[in-house]
């Protein structure tokens, strides 16, 4: 079976491994396990923030950094199918008293008159207090903010006093596929978070990063939270080792993906290959008739896993682990398990509903 659902399904490779059992270790919390440290050093020299903190996942790291740059009764703006809203569990609201305001946006991102204009709606008693940014964009398709789009909408939050949080949990493959450093999107934003557990290929482990004195304050967060760690530096020497081994192989996923997204538009499937940006395919099951969770099924018994991108498309991922091999084995396979439905799409099939297959609660 090939699994395409995400790149969640990475797993550690040999080299990875040896590191960990390498790893030099103490006591996290204490401040005194050296790989950790260094992973900390590094982690915010990569984003352009003065300091950083090791925490177990992303989705912690999230709610940290609103805990930390917002109180409670602000609103949160942010496209409207951005993680931290819809697979975060209302934990801007349950962490930080936090009102979700979710905006349309176009491949993932939103426009500056947006965001004023939500602004200029909000009273003093839910008054807007932060914009959250997420890049690359997990619903839209592993979308990239252009650095244009994004620098504008910075500068309208920071002309308005708002927080800006970069939930960059693919920032590596954003900025391989710009060709840029990450640091170039993060140093803009007030705290930048990225997953390592992801493309980079880690069992687990996330960064936060922000100034030194929100660092300072994330400390008593990462304790709240159930974070704090004791000889987490087995975890810090596979983030380590994937920022020296696994960014710049992120090209690779993403050049898989697009030749497999050009294998199905080509074999009839309502794929556009030119939103293919990173390693993430949506297929719009839509126009085939058929909800997400019918798709899996019939891909499925043609041996490929396939995920859920949005209600009404599928997501096909593409990360460490996949080879070309298993790309050209998807890219006849998948037409054979939906060519049926080619031009004959059957109206009335069930609808992709919340909580199925066709919405997961992944990333």
């Amino acid at each position: 079976m090939i699994d395409l659902r995400s790149d969640t399904a990475t797993k550690p490779s040999p080299g990875m491994r040896s590191a960990m059992a390498a790893a030099e270790v103490g006591d996290e919390q204490l401040r005194e396990d050296p790989t950790v440290n260094e992973l900390q050093r590094r982690a915010a020299e990569l984003l352009g923030q003065e300091s950083a903190l090791f925490l177990p996942t992303a989705t912690m790291a999230n709610q940290i950094a609103l805990k930390v740059l917002t109180q409670p009764g602000g609103q949160l703006l942010a496209e409207e199918r951005t993680h931290i809203l819809i697979f975060e569990a209302g934990g801007p609201a349950v962490h930080s008293g936090l009102v979700m305001h979710g905006l349309p946006g176009v491949a993932g991102r939103i426009l500056p008159q947006q965001v004023r204009a939500a602004a200029s709606a909000a009273d003093e008693l839910q008054p807007a207090s932060i914009v959250v940014l997420e890049n690359t964009h997990r619903s839209a398709g592993g979308r990239v903010w252009p650095m244009d789009e994004f620098s504008e909408v910075v500068a309208t939050a920071r002309e308005l006093g708002l927080a800006v949080h970069l939930d960059g949990a693919r920032l590596f493959n954003a900025a391989v596929a710009a060709g840029r450093p990450a640091s170039e999107y993060g140093r803009l934003a007030d705290s930048v978070t990225v997953c390592f557990s992801k493309g980079l290929g880690c069992p687990l482990g996330a960064i936060l990063a922000t100034s030194q004195e929100r660092i300072e304050q994330a400390w008593r967060g990462k304790f709240l939270f159930g974070g704090a760690l004791r000889q987490a530096g087995m975890v810090a020497a596979a983030m380590l080792y994937a920022l020296e081994n696994n960014v710049a192989r992120l090209a690779e996923d993403h050049a898989r993906a697009a030749r497999l997204a050009r294998g199905l538009a080509e074999r009839g499937l309502p794929v556009d290959p030119d939103t293919v940006e990173t390693n993430f395919i949506g297929l719009d099951v839509e126009p085939l008739g058929i909800s997400v969770r019918e798709a899996q099924e019939l891909i499925e018994r043609e041996g490929v896993l396939v995920g859920g991108l949005r209600p009404g498309v599928v997501r096909i991922a593409t990360y460490l682990g996949v080879t070309d091999d298993d790309v050209d084995t998807a890219v006849e396979a998948i037409p054979r398990a939906l060519t049926h439905l080619i031009g004959n799409g059957r109206h009335g099939a069930a609808a992709p509903s919340v909580g199925s297959a066709a919405v997961p609660r992944d990333r």
